[in-house]
Parts: structure tokens; sequence; C-alpha cells
């Protein structure tokens, strides 16, 4: 096959849809991104395995290695979108435009672009020189629930020891980011009419108490944990949704509170879950009000690769960046429990994710694949 020059791939990848999404309505495979990277993968030497993710028909991950044995370079992303609002666009979010010396389309920087970065960088190496193996993972759903790089601890194969994923950070080194968790707390009392407060059990009243307990508990965190090389260098935690009841003149028989909480390295979702539930337990003790806790998704753990690592040591040395930390969760964590360290760098700001016009600037891509063949040269070659 004639190989595709990176504008011609990028369109490619931009134009075969991928969205996924927790919404049934938007939610899609991602199998035409899958074929095309198994495609030019495969022209280039590499041994390609496309693997079902379990129980989730249409979604897939690729994994595509040149060479044999252990403690190579893993480079990984995932070829999933979020979804979009294509009137909201000023131009075809599934159409790759150049202007303003920038690319345009939905995955253009988050995060499409990093595998034609990748393929543009590995077609001018002498891969039959390798002497470590050199892995590409794409996988499914990264942007709702992350199946496809959980679906990789099953596979209890070690891939590689140096990983980098590439999400946008301006080529920027990331080797920390916050965990991410959303839960719910439901209450449940009876209603009655609201001449009489004796008739019911008003839930409303009861998510008073919660959020008082909830806020307190958001300072008592902030006070215990603080970690420097975050911009806000405590946990957060957001409250996001609440409702309950549905008439001014009836006693609120539930209502139910959603927030979302980033915590810092160090701290353990399944600890923090059973703290809160605790404390809702005693602060709900004395009202006879039924409640549920959970989680509205399993979460992200929160990733610290070590700063000595040497992933992280060659990108800050071919970046001229120390690595830092960011908000935003990724697929680190599951890398890392597969026996990797794990670096966080790629073209394009997360800045421009998750919104209409996304873009990626021209002026990124040559770095990008300098960078990209740099770290095979040493981990590889």
């Amino acid at each position: 096959m004639k190989f595709p020059k990176y504008i011609e791939m990028m369109s490619q990848l931009i134009g075969s849809a991928s969205v996924s999404s927790v919404n049934p309505e938007w939610d899609m495979g991602n199998g035409a991104v899958i074929e095309l990277l198994d495609s030019w993968f495969g022209a280039l030497g590499f041994e390609t395995e496309i693997l079902p993710v379990p129980g989730r028909p249409g979604k897939l991950n690729l994994i595509a290695s040149y060479g044999r044995g252990s403690n190579g370079l893993v480079l990984s992303g995932h070829t999933d979108t979020v979804p979009f609002d294509e009137d909201k666009w000023s131009s075809d979010p599934l159409k790759l435009s150049e202007r303003e010396q920038r690319l345009y389309g939905i995955g253009t920087a988050d995060m499409k672009g990093f595998f034609a970065v990748i393929l543009e960088a590995v077609r001018e190496l002498p891969l039959d020189q390798l002497k470590k193996p050199l892995v590409i993972v794409a996988t499914a759903d990264e942007e709702s629930d992350m199946c496809g790089a959980k679906s990789l601890l099953d596979l209890h194969r070690q891939l590689g020891r140096h990983a980098v994923i590439g999400e946008p950070t301006g080529l920027k080194p990331v080797r920390m980011h916050k965990g991410v968790s959303m839960e719910s707390i439901i209450l449940t009392g009876q209603s009655g009419h609201s001449s009489n407060p004796q008739l019911g059990r008003n839930a409303l009243d009861g998510m008073q108490l919660v959020l008082g307990e909830v806020l307190n508990w958001r300072m008592e965190l902030q006070r215990r944990y603080t970690n420097p090389a975050f911009d806000i260098n405590v946990p957060t935690l957001n409250l996001g949704h609440i409702h309950g009841g549905d008439n001014p003149n009836r006693i609120c028989g539930k209502c139910e509170l959603q927030f979302d909480l980033r915590s810092l390295p160090g701290m353990d979702m399944q600890l923090l879950r059973a703290e809160l539930s605790d404390r809702i337990e005693s602060c709900l003790s004395e009202t006879g009000l039924e409640w549920q806790y959970k989680p509205l998704f399993d979460g992200i753990p929160a990733v610290e690769t070590p700063a000595e690592a040497a992933i992280v040591k060659a990108v800050e040395k071919f970046t001229d960046t120390q690595a830092g930390a960011v908000a935003f969760g990724t697929e680190a964590p599951y890398l890392n429990s597969m026996g990797m360290e794990t670096v966080i760098c790629g073209p394009g700001s997360i800045d421009q994710a998750h919104q209409p016009d996304e873009y990626i600037p021209l002026e990124h891509i040559q770095p990008a694949i300098n960078l990209i063949q740099s770290l095979i040269r040493k981990f590889c070659l």
C-alpha cells in the first residue's frame, strides 16, 4: 500500500467518528479508527492485535508491536472522542480543516492526532535495528468509563517498562495527576401534606445535614492533604447536582446530591468513600431517613510516577521542561498498574479539548515527531 502522509492520516482519523458517552444516544463504536491504525501499523511491519473489550460490543483495543523482549517503550492513546455540538463549530467537526496555522476537527488534540505523530515518526526510523520492543496501544472509551484501559489489566501481560500517553499537554511532561470520582447520596423519607410536618419525614431537611457534613469534610481534607506540584494544591470537592421533591406543598420524600472529588496522589479512593459513609451515617442517625451512598462510576485513581524514573528524566531532557502535575485524569494509573512508569506528554492543549473548534497547532507537530523519535532511539535503539 502507498503509505499516507501526515495530513491524510489526520483527515481519515478525524473523519472516522468514534464518540464514547455515558448517554446511549451518543455512544458509538471505535472500530473504524482501530481498523485504520491496524492497517497503517501493519504496513510498517508491526505485529497487530485487535482486542474486543469484553462485554462491550463495538469497543476495541489495538496493540501493535515491533520487536520482542521486555522493558521496551510503550506509546499509548485513546481512540474515542467526547460528543460534540456540530452547530457550535465553525467548520465540520468530522472534516479536518486548516486555518490560522491550526488543524481543526474533533479529536485533533484529544487525541487522535497523537497516533498520526507516532506513525510519521516511526516510518522514518530503522525499525529492523530495534534492540528493545516498541509497542503502540490504542484504547476504547477513555472519555466515558475507561473500559478499554481497564480490560488491558486482564491480559496480565508485560507490554513494556517505559510509557508515554500522548494526551494534549502542550508537549510539557506530566508525571502526576489527580484522581477523579463522582458520587451520589440519595435520601429517602416519607412524603405527606406540608401543613403537618409530622405526617412525613422530609428528605430535603436531611440533605441540609448531609450538605453541611460534606462541606465540613471538604475543609478537613484540604487541611490534611496538600501537594505544591499542583496549581490547585488541595483536593477539591464540587457540589454539582441536587434534586428533591416535586411540589412546594408536599413533604419531600426523596432527595439526591451528586458531587465530584478530585483527590491527590496518596489518597485512597475506597478509604475516602468509607470515611464519608461513616460521617453520613452519624449525621442522619436520628432523622429516621433511609440513605444510600453510591459511586456513579468506579473512578480514576490519582497517579504519581517517580521523579527519578528513566522515562521522566528522558522526556524532561528532550523537552527541556520539568515534569509537572495536572488536575485531569488519564489512563496512566492503569498502565502503571501493569508494571510501567508513565509520563503524559503530547501535542495540543487540554484547553482546546472537549469544546467546539478543537484544534492542534501546526507548530506542535514536528517537535512532537522529534520527541517520539528521540524516545525510540533512547529506549529501543
